[in-house]
């Protein structure tokens, strides 16, 4: 395939354009109409479905490499990566074995989606930013440059991270017995959290809830509250102008 690698026992559909220098190792399931990009790698197990497209030097279905009783690695064997009809994966970004990606998502440049992880319909995942192990993220959620989604973290539909935001997922800093949970935040759905916000571990903002961008959350923001800060205070309410049904 114009120099491209494919393996003898990978699974590859009709209308497949891959590029010099891909390579498809056997067990991958590729679906018609996709494209691979010059050096773009995907790995056994994964599941491409139709017409997505993997652009160069993006590897999807990646093994993690964990340290010895690292939290990522509960769970037992990871299943190949699945991503559904219509996905982009862009140049340089790592989606991890385990991970399932929905229909029309776009993974952006160097960014990585971790093993277990879940990323809604017509998502989005900026350049350089994570999603992190064991993170479910709703549909149509917008996650821009340089977010770190830590693990655990639940993000609901119609979400938006400005650049920048940092999530944490543990008070202790690593010393806390191993059966202790990690406790990711809680996005509820539309809310909106401003570049460069700060979310300590378990922390939950509230639907349509408003942070403002720099604000350190110290602890939980109530529906449609915008707060501002470090920490972060209340200072008004999300106008009925300002929902998310105004502006659909």
């Amino acid at each position: 395939m114009n120099g491209a690698h494919v393996d003898p026992g990978a699974d590859v559909a009709e209308r497949v354009s891959i590029a010099p220098g891909a390579v498809v190792h056997a067990g991958a399931r590729i679906g018609p109409g996709v494209h691979i990009g010059a050096g773009a790698v995907v790995q056994p197990g994964a599941r491409i479905g139709e017409d997505c497209v993997i652009e160069e030097g993006a590897v999807v279905g990646k093994r993690p490499r964990l340290r010895p009783g690292s939290r990522a690695a509960a769970g037992g064997e990871l299943p190949g990566v699945v991503l559904e009809a219509g996905v982009t994966v862009c140049c340089g970004a790592v989606v991890y074995a385990g991970a399932l990606v929905a229909s029309g998502a776009i993974i952006g440049d160097q960014a990585q989606v971790r093993e277990r992880s879940r990323l809604g319909r017509g998502s989005v995942v900026g350049r350089g930013s994570t999603v992190d192990f064991d993170a479910r993220v709703g549909a149509r959620v917008l996650i821009q440059t340089n977010v770190y989604v830590t693990g655990g973290s639940t993000v609901e539909d119609d979400v938006f991270i400005g650049p920048g935001v940092l999530t944490t997922n543990d008070n202790t800093m690593g010393r806390h017995a191993s059966s202790e949970p990690l406790l990711g935040p809680t996005f509820r759905r539309a809310c909106r959290v401003g570049g460069g916000a700060v979310l300590v571990p378990g922390v939950t903002i509230g639907e349509e809830a408003f942070v403002a961008a720099g604000a350190l959350v110290t602890r939980d923001v109530g529906d449609r509250d915008v707060v501002m800060g470090a920490p972060a205070r209340v200072v008004r309410r999300v106008g009925d102008e300002d929902l998310l049904e105004r502006w659909r």
